[in-house]
């Protein structure tokens, strides 16, 4: 897909923070007069918006991995046509929490050997990914602890416990190795306004 505008997607365990740091980036990216659209996965337009109650509320055993691959992408598809190639059409900045690094950890790895299986699917029927990917480190038990004292409607993986967390730590820490000109990776230790600036020397140099 050919773009003008650049696109940043945030990943990390639930509870590292990335939400919060994709919020700061895209603040601190307007207020130096950037047009930034802010998103997230799954979501991001109305149809996938509605795949994201489905995937996310309700029991643990709710769907099969296959399951979720299948409907994770038809979201990120919905979310690719209706919001994320018109922006970078348009020379914004498009700031993604969690895009298709997530599913090949959540359903690719953790949820049983189907990496193929998504990497399989995202070349037929999405075919991006970001230019700068920024992953927030963050031990899994602290993550767990944060991601569960939200006590939201969207828990479900959550309630998978340590053991996910753990896998998923260990898999993005290798696919930013296996893709280091993509990934940037931030420690999450601290405060919010200091991983912002961790956030904001990574990034800004690529945006030059």
């Amino acid at each position: 897909m050919s773009r003008r505008g650049t696109f940043i997607s945030f990943e990390g365990i639930d509870g590292s923070g990335k939400s919060t740091q994709a919020r700061l980036l895209a603040e601190r990216l307007r207020d130096a007069g950037r047009d930034v659209v802010l998103t997230r996965e799954p979501g991001g337009s109305p149809g996938a918006e509605e795949i994201r109650r489905l995937v996310l509320e309700g029991d643990a055993d709710r769907w099969s991995a296959e399951t979720e691959i299948l409907l994770f992408t038809a979201a990120r598809r919905d979310h690719l046509e209706r919001t994320i190639r018109p922006a970078l059409d348009a020379g914004k900045v498009v700031v993604c929490d969690r895009f298709a690094d997530s599913t090949r950890m959540y359903q690719g790895v953790s949820r049983g050997d189907l990496r193929e299986i998504v990497d399989q699917l995202h070349t037929l029927m999405v075919g991006v990914e970001p230019d700068v990917t920024v992953l927030i480190d963050m031990d899994p038990a602290t993550g767990l602890s944060r991601a569960l004292s939200r006590e939201g409607a969207e828990e479900r993986f959550e309630s998978f416990g340590t053991d996910l967390q753990t896998k998923m730590r260990d898999g993005f820490l290798a696919l930013a190795s296996d893709n280091p000109d993509r990934f940037v990776v931030i420690d999450g230790d601290g405060t919010p306004e200091a991983v912002a600036e961790r956030v904001a020397a990574a990034v800004e140099p690529r945006l030059a």
